[in-house]
């Protein structure tokens, strides 16, 4: 009898071979454990959940319209819930019909359709730095080269973005102007305007993803960028329900100009047909049978109460000379060590306190500050934020 050894099967796309997984992923399944103090998570607070009001909303659909809420659904999105996003962001300040809103599966989906309608390998896409790790993956993953713009604690700035557009002539610019995952830094309104308009000038798009927008805690709302002049035929508003209603529904939405909305329909075709028409049913109800805004007002309460627990532990936390900023809402605190610190290099140490936070180099696209730290805030109580504290002191002496 001969054998004959099998060959191997082919190999995997560049693309799947040269795009890593999540870091941050990573550090959750190591610190999953209950006594962890965990300030590395991106979850929002379960215990804050509108259990009630879901699961009644859930109920309705199901027993008025089961014919609908079970069966396929357009691509684009049930109607009644585009047309209730599309108010929403109307009464916000940006006038928004339902047909400029696509519904997606979770906002992370959106950025990969943009990727796919917008990219092709080589494109260059301009990023914050630092930046949210997933986009940075979202993009790598086309073949994209994605090129940090400097900037300080306000967000970019503006005329490096513009010597960045002359010099290298990228498709799009992304960007998370308000309580932006990492820093939790929000930009402000006169750098939003000059952003706008570099890219009026120049022909950029403009990806403004704003999950944290309505988590504000203290200060005035700052307008959208896509609401500036100059940048309503260019900005693409990413918006989700993960941060203020609930993660588990998966649901997100995207508003473009009409030519690239209809690419990303068509990339939404070929990805998932269309985003559960349960879950988009539920949702419409909720928000036509509560008071949203109200419920994340309350969230909003508790995650600054949580925030300031953290302010107030941090100097005696970490090492001196170390700084840190105060974000008027959102999930996030940015931290910078001095720097001879490794962030990567200690979070062993200190998980061995049962505490974590997530480093920062993953989070930039260029040269990384390995002295930078993300720390999550509300998934904690004030109480138990006060201890972790208190072991990350320890674990970074150690």
């Amino acid at each position: 009898m001969i054998v004959v050894e099998p060959a191997p099967v082919p190999p995997l796309a560049a693309r799947a071979r040269s795009v890593g997984g999540s870091p941050v992923r990573d550090i959750l399944a190591v610190t999953a454990r209950p006594e962890v103090i965990n300030f590395a998570g991106g979850l929002p607070a379960p215990e804050l959940f509108d259990v009630d009001g879901i699961a009644a909303s859930y109920r309705a659909v199901l027993a008025e319209v089961p014919e609908r809420a079970l069966q396929y659904s357009t691509t684009e999105g049930e109607p009644s819930l585009r047309a209730a996003l599309a108010d929403r962001t109307s009464v916000r300040g940006l006038p928004t019909d339902a047909d400029d809103v696509l519904v997606t599966t979770g906002s992370q989906q959106a950025l990969s359709l943009l990727a796919t309608a917008l990219l092709e390998p080589g494109d260059v896409v301009l990023v914050e730095s630092p930046c949210y790790l997933a986009a940075l993956q979202a993009f790598a993953f086309t073949g994209a080269r994605v090129v940090a713009v400097p900037g300080d604690g306000d967000g970019v700035d503006p005329a490096a973005l513009e010597e960045l557009v002359v010099r290298e002539r990228p498709k799009l610019l992304y960007t998370v102007p308000t309580f932006q995952n990492p820093t939790g830094r929000t930009m402000p309104a006169d750098r939003r305007a000059a952003v706008a308009s570099v890219a009026a000038r120049h022909g950029l798009w403009l990806v403004e993803d704003d999950p944290y927008g309505e988590l504000r805690f203290e200060g005035e709302r700052v307008p959208w960028i896509a609401a500036h002049p100059g940048a309503e035929d260019r900005t693409v508003l990413l918006g989700s329900f993960s941060k203020v209603m609930a993660p588990g529904l998966r649901l997100g939405w995207l508003r473009a100009p009409a030519a690239l909305r209809r690419a990303c329909a068509v990339a939404k075709q070929a990805a998932d047909l269309h985003t559960p028409t349960v879950n988009q049913l539920a949702a419409a109800r909720y928000l036509a049978d509560r008071d949203l805004d109200a419920h994340v007002a309350r969230v909003a309460r508790v995650y600054g109460e949580r925030r300031d627990a953290m302010l107030a532990g941090l100097a005696d936390a970490l090492p001196p000379g170390s700084t840190w900023n105060r974000p008027e809402g959102g999930m996030f605190l940015w931290a910078r060590l001095p720097e001879s610190y490794d962030t990567a290099a200690l979070l062993a140490q200190v998980v061995r306190q049962d505490v974590a936070y997530v480093p920062g180099a993953p989070f930039y696209a260029g040269d990384p500050d390995r002295s930078t730290l993300r720390l999550c805030f509300v998934t904690e109580t004030p109480e138990r934020i006060g201890e972790g504290l208190r072991r990350l002191g320890r674990g970074l002496g150690d």
